[in-house]
């Protein structure tokens, strides 16, 4: 075989593979990246099929982030843990802050159940107990507004 087959070759591979990924579920681009190199695939080969992708609007960093708000936000995860995860997925910031924004997500009713599935219908009686329920959703990404609205 001829370099330009062999690289053709690897490039067809690439693509299968990304695409099979994508099959699963929406990816961002530099998570592709990094998945694909783990297969030994040549780096500068890697981007040039993925831009192809980029392309043809099979991949997209924008639908990642859409999909990946949506669905955090139903398993009851905030906006600043949603925006940390998508940050180190490769996602631009305007593009999280495009999809928090367009998001139809109520944080805090969002908040208000997911503190309610961890503890209970039961409000806390005492400071301890309250502040053991923030910091639960603190660590679940909700920032203090959203924190205060819930406990209001």
């Amino acid at each position: 075989m001829s370099d330009d087959e062999d690289i053709q070759a690897e490039r067809l591979a690439i693509r299968k593979r990304a695409m099979d990924l994508l099959a699963r579920r929406e990816h961002a681009y530099k998570e592709l990246v990094t998945k694909l190199a783990k297969h030994e695939h040549a780096r500068d080969e890697i981007e040039i099929v993925l831009d192809g992708l980029v392309d043809d609007d099979l991949l997209s960093d924008v639908r990642f982030a859409e999909a990946s708000v949506a669905s955090k936000a139903r398993r009851g995860v905030g906006p600043v843990r949603i925006r940390a995860e998508l940050m180190q997925a490769g996602v631009t910031e305007s593009v999280i802050d495009t999809a928090l924004a367009d998001s139809e997500a109520d944080w805090v009713a969002i908040a208000g159940a997911a503190r309610e599935k961890r503890f209970g219908p039961d409000w806390p009686e005492d400071f301890p107990t309250k502040a053991k329920q923030m910091r639960f959703l603190q660590r679940r990404g909700f920032d203090g507004d959203q924190l205060a609205a819930v406990f209001d």
